[in-house]
């Protein structure tokens, strides 16, 4: 049992909730967080108060209570505004988490035929071809698949790329600096494999984001990431004084 002192000015539940924040930071519940019950039966305390101790840590962002599913720690989610190329490697980093990138392949293969055409390929269809999967942390997020033209993304292939942009080794190896393009988000199922290779817990979906990447006028990425639907959003905003109807 975790004692609590009954004597202090500072109520039960904030106690709790002190020690749970600190636990919690330290890396304590990765696998389970405790019920009500086993907070009760912990700290000695009523099932209302660990509930408020549990409550003020939701507030805070720390945990998540689902009906039905228990409480589960809250994992930090990535907002994509929609008026940019969103950039994971960025929104990893500036949620204070290590960003890291397992490379399951870079090498010169086939690029399917829709983005063969979108990046004006000729010489069979070859393309440079990088395929990561993206972790935030300790956790895959996004899994990636790009293709390139040869001929500019030739230099990708001696370069680690475990780790940051593929446009900012774009820009500092093969001199091409990414200014434009557009994206198309869709949410999907997974697939088994998709879910496996994401870790993707029971009930998530997740987004396909097709992109093509653009130096000027010239097509130089075709990419098709898939996203996990529980750590990434698409954030709309306006300007005041827009008008609007609801």
């Amino acid at each position: 049992m975790v004692t609590v002192d009954r004597s202090s000015p500072l109520p039960l539940w904030a106690q709790i909730a002190d020690d749970l924040r600190t636990r919690l930071l330290a890396g304590d519940f990765e696998e389970h967080f405790p019920t009500d019950d086993e907070l009760t039966r912990s700290y000695g305390v009523s099932r209302h108060t660990a509930r408020e101790a549990v409550r003020k840590l939701s507030e805070e962002g720390l945990l998540r209570r689902q009906r039905g599913r228990g409480t589960r720690l809250a994992r930090p989610v990535l907002e994509q505004p929609l008026h940019s190329m969103y950039s994971l490697a960025s929104s990893i980093s500036a949620q204070g988490l290590e960003e890291r990138s397992e490379v399951i392949s870079a090498e010169v293969a086939t690029c399917p035929s829709e983005g063969a055409t979108l990046l004006h390929l000729s010489d069979a269809n070859r393309a440079i071809y990088v395929e990561r999967l993206r972790f935030a942390g300790d956790e895959p997020i996004a899994w990636d698949r790009s293709w390139l033209p040869v001929e500019i993304a030739g230099g990708l292939l001696d370069v680690d790329l475990t780790s940051g942009s593929i446009y900012d080794v774009l820009l500092e190896r093969c001199s091409t600096r990414v200014t434009g393009g557009w994206e198309r988000v869709s949410p999907v199922l997974a697939r088994p494999r998709e879910r496996q290779l994401l870790r993707l817990p029971e009930g998530v979906a997740l987004f396909s984001i097709e992109r093509l990447a653009m130096a000027g006028d010239t097509p130089v990425e075709w990419r098709r990431t898939l996203i996990r639907g529980d750590r990434y959003c698409l954030l709309a905003s306006w300007p005041a004084g827009t008008s609007a109807s609801a």
